[in-house]
């Protein structure tokens, strides 16, 4: 049986530990944290060889030396993870659910044909990386050490197959909140994120990529993001940019469901459906339409919308533009959403109880 025990002891027999003989930790402003902008001392690296994961080491961040034909650049076999850790009242570093973010990074995997991490690598690496970089986990408020896991094809050849050979990294970031203030959205009826059959469900670079253009777009306009729809009908509701949404009709909670493959299975989605559950709330997993949205704002039943993920948490959405119509929210009413964000902050720092187990405690034995 593999418990985490065994998983750490692993780990520890395995990876390589090699020191920074100069932090900077110093240097960052613990008051003042960008999101993304600031890198701990320390990093997770490891390579496969078409067999097997070899030569794992934790050492100081650094730069890659990447070929110029590397396979990634030119074919897009790149995928990743986000994941945040806090700090509970007694100074201990927690990941939060980081399995969850384990099995949806070997899912994505395999859907872009990469091969798996196995779980000494991943939860035991993360374990004893963020052990060493535990002065770097933030406790203001909102803040976090931003855990980004990632997996790029290594193969130096240009032509069109899986590469053979793969690189794993993980890299932490000490971050503040990713939005500041509650956001505005344009519903995109033009371009579309996924279809059916496709990556959407997957963490894969690509994903990202191709959503750049219409975002720039969108920002010129005065919108934060993107709350994609469909690519048939241009009206059931997808995801927003870099989150999962929820709408509060009544007392009855809705967000789009999985079973089309095409959106992210959100860890913070799942979270707050249970946390939503916990509130009396009914939760809904279902197509939305934006038809739906516009309706339930027309006749006053339609009290919050948020988008949750882990870089944004549970962020409040302010305006949702659709073609002609627009929607605008109080975010100062915001009941529910307030409510969620408390439970959940509670829980991640340890200021409230975790039933579930949501929260893996770094260096515990």
């Amino acid at each position: 049986m593999v418990t985490k025990s065994t998983v750490k002891e692993e780990a520890l027999q395995k990876i390589k530990v090699t020191k920074t003989t100069h932090s900077r930790l110093s240097e960052v402003d613990f008051n003042n944290l960008a999101f993304g902008k600031m890198y701990a001392d320390h990093m997770l690296v490891a390579d496969f060889d078409g067999k097997e994961w070899k030569n794992p080491v934790i050492m100081p961040f650094q730069n890659f030396s990447v070929s110029p034909s590397n396979a990634a650049w030119h074919y897009g076999q790149a995928i990743f993870e986000g994941i945040k850790a806090y700090k509970d009242p007694q100074d201990n570093p927690m990941i939060f659910r980081p399995y969850d973010n384990y099995r949806r990074f070997n899912a994505s995997a395999e859907r872009m044909g990469m091969p798996s991490v196995p779980e000494w690598l991943f939860i035991g690496g993360m374990d004893m990386l963020i052990d060493m970089d535990r002065d770097w986990v933030p406790t203001g408020p909102g803040c976090s050490l931003y855990l980004r896991p990632f997996m790029i094809a290594a193969d130096e050849f240009i032509g069109v197959r899986p590469s053979d050979t793969y690189r794993f990294a993980i890299i932490n970031s000490p971050s503040g909140p990713y939005f500041n203030k509650p956001i505005k959205l344009l519903v995109q009826d033009k371009y579309v994120r996924a279809f059916p059959g496709g990556v959407g469900y997957a963490k894969a670079a690509g994903n990202y990529g191709g959503t750049m253009y219409p975002t720039m777009q969108a920002r010129k306009q005065g919108y934060d993001q993107i709350l994609w729809v469909d690519g048939y009908e241009h009206k059931y509701l997808q995801e927003c940019g870099t989150m999962n949404v929820f709408a509060i009709i009544g007392n009855t909670a809705v967000t789009p469901d999985l079973t089309q493959g095409t959106i992210l299975e959100g860890v913070t989605r799942a979270s707050v459906i249970d946390v939503l559950t916990d509130m009396g709330l009914t939760v809904e997993e279902r197509p939305v339409s934006i038809d739906e949205i516009v309706d339930a704002y027309k006749t006053g039943a339609l009290r919050e919308v948020f988008g949750t993920g882990t870089a944004a948490s549970v962020a409040y959405v302010e305006e949702l533009d659709y073609q002609d119509v627009q929607i605008r929210l109080d975010t100062t009413k915001y009941t529910t959403g307030a409510e969620v964000i408390a439970r959940l902050d509670g829980i991640r720092t340890g200021r409230a109880a975790d039933p579930r187990g949501w929260n893996y405690i770094v260096g515990e034995k």
